[in-house]
C-alpha cells in the first residue's frame, strides 16, 4: 500500500467533511434563526395635551427613560418565552410605579381628595379577562386585574370586595396616601377652581386633566397577543365614576383573529364607542389592515363624536398600530425585527 497516497487521500477526506459539518451547522443555525418565534411590544403612557413647548428637557428625557426601561423589559420578559400576559403585566408594573404617569404612584386625586384605580387585561387566545376598578388600596392594579383573570370565575371585581379579593390572595395592600404626589394635587387643585367658577354641572369643567393611562400590548413567543391597561382614572371624579380601562371592548381587548388593543383618553367616549374591540372588529369583519382599523375609529369615529384620545395595537404577526387625535401620547414600541421607537409628540 502506498502510505502517501493514503494519507494525502485520507485528508481530503477530513477536509471535504469538515467543509460539510460547517455548512451544515451554519445552514441549521440559519433555519433555526429564520424559525425562532416573533415576538413584539408597544405600550403607552397616556395621550393629551402634551407639547413640547411646554416640555423641559428634564422632563422630556425623564419620560422617555421609564419608557425606554419599560418596553425593553417587557421585551426582554417575551424573548425569554415568557407568557404576553406576564410581559404585560411587568411592564405596567413599572408604569404604575413612576410617578409620572396616571397609573398607580402618581394617579389622579378624586374630589374628595382619595385615589381611586382601574386595571384590565384580556388574553386574545383564551379570550378570557380580568379587571379591578375603584380600588383604594391595592398596590398594583394590573396585578390584581391578572389575579382575577387567572384565578376568579368572574371578570370585573370593585371596590371594598376587590380589594378584600387581592388581600385574601397574598397581593400587596397599601395606605391610599402612597399614591400621592404634589404634582397631582395641583391638578386636583385647578379643577376645583374651575367649577367653583362654572355655572354647570360636575364633569363639564373638565381640562386636560381627564387624560392619563397606561397600558401594553404584546405578541408572545406563543402567537398570543394581550392587552393591559392601568390608570387612576379623571381628576376630581365623584361618585363612583368608572372609565373605559377596566372596561374589556372599551379600553382593553385582545382576540387571537384580530388584534390587541389598550386605550388612553376620555374614557366616556371610548365606552360608548366600544372603541377597543370596535378596531378588532373592524379587522376580523371587514378585512382592513391593523393601521386602517386603528386610524379609522381614532382619528374618524372618535373625532366626529367629539372624543380625544389614543390607542396601542397589536396584530396575531406583530404589526404595530399606535393613532391619536390629540397632540401627544406617551408611547414606545420593539417590533419583530427589534426596532425600538419611542415618542412622545404627533411629529
Amino acid at each position: 500500500m502506498n502510505l502517501a497516497r493514503f494519507s494525502v487521500s485520507s485528508n481530503g477526506w477530513y477536509k471535504t467533511l469538515c467543509t460539510f459539518s460547517a455548512v451544515t451547522a451554519a445552514f441549521l443555525a440559519t433555519n433555526a434563526l429564520a424559525q425562532e418565534p416573533k415576538v413584539a411590544i408597544a405600550i403607552h403612557g397616556g395621550a393629551g395635551t402634551i407639547l413640547k413647548s411646554s416640555m423641559t428637557a428634564e422632563k422630556e428625557a425623564a419620560y422617555k427613560n421609564v419608557l425606554s426601561k419599560a418596553v425593553k423589559h417587557g421585551y426582554s420578559l417575551l424573548k425569554e418565552g415568557e407568557k404576553g400576559e406576564v410581559a404585560v403585566v411587568e411592564t405596567i408594573k413599572i408604569l404604575e410605579t413612576s410617578p409620572l404617569f396616571n397609573a398607580g404612584i402618581g394617579a389622579v386625586y378624586t374630589f374628595d381628595g382619595e385615589h381611586e384605580l382601574d386595571a384590565s387585561i384580556m388574553h386574545g387566545g383564551s379570550k378570557n379577562a380580568g379587571a379591578v376598578a375603584g380600588v383604594k388600596t391595592i398596590r398594583s392594579p394590573i396585578e390584581a386585574a391578572l389575579l382575577v383573570m387567572n384565578e376568579s370565575p368572574h371578570v370585573m371585581l370593585s371596590g371594598e370586595g376587590a380589594e378584600q379579593y387581592a388581600k385574601e390572595n397574598g397581593l400587596e395592600q397599601v395606605k391610599n396616601t402612597v399614591f400621592d404626589t404634589e404634582f397631582r394635587k395641583q391638578a386636583l387643585d385647578k379643577v376645583k377652581a374651575r367649577m367653583e367658577k362654572a355655572s354647570s354641572g360636575y364633569g363639564t369643567q373638565q381640562g386636560n386633566e381627564r387624560f392619563g393611562t397606561v397600558g401594553a400590548v404584546v405578541l408572545d413567543s406563543g402567537g398570543n397577543i394581550v392587552a393591559g391597561t392601568s390608570t387612576g382614572g379623571m381628576t376630581a371624579k365623584r361618585y363612583g365614576r368608572i372609565g373605559d380601562s377596566p372596561v374589556i371592548g372599551a379600553g382593553t381587548y385582545a382576540d387571537n383573529e384580530s388584534c390587541a388593543v389598550s386605550a388612553t383618553g376620555h374614557g366616556e367616549f371610548f365606552i360608548r364607542y366600544h372603541v377597543a374591540a370596535d378596531i378588532c372588529a373592524r379587522m376580523k369583519y371587514q378585512g382592513l389592515t391593523l393601521a386602517k382599523a386603528a386610524d379609522t375609529v381614532v382619528n374618524d369615529v372618535l373625532v366626529k363624536a367629539g372624543g380625544d384620545g389614543g390607542v396601542i395595537a397589536i396584530d396575531s404577526v406583530g404589526n404595530i398600530a399606535m393613532p391619536f387625535n390629540s397632540a401627544g401620547m406617551y408611547r414606545a414600541s420593539i417590533d419583530t425585527e427589534g426596532k425600538v421607537s419611542i415618542a412622545i409628540y404627533k411629529d
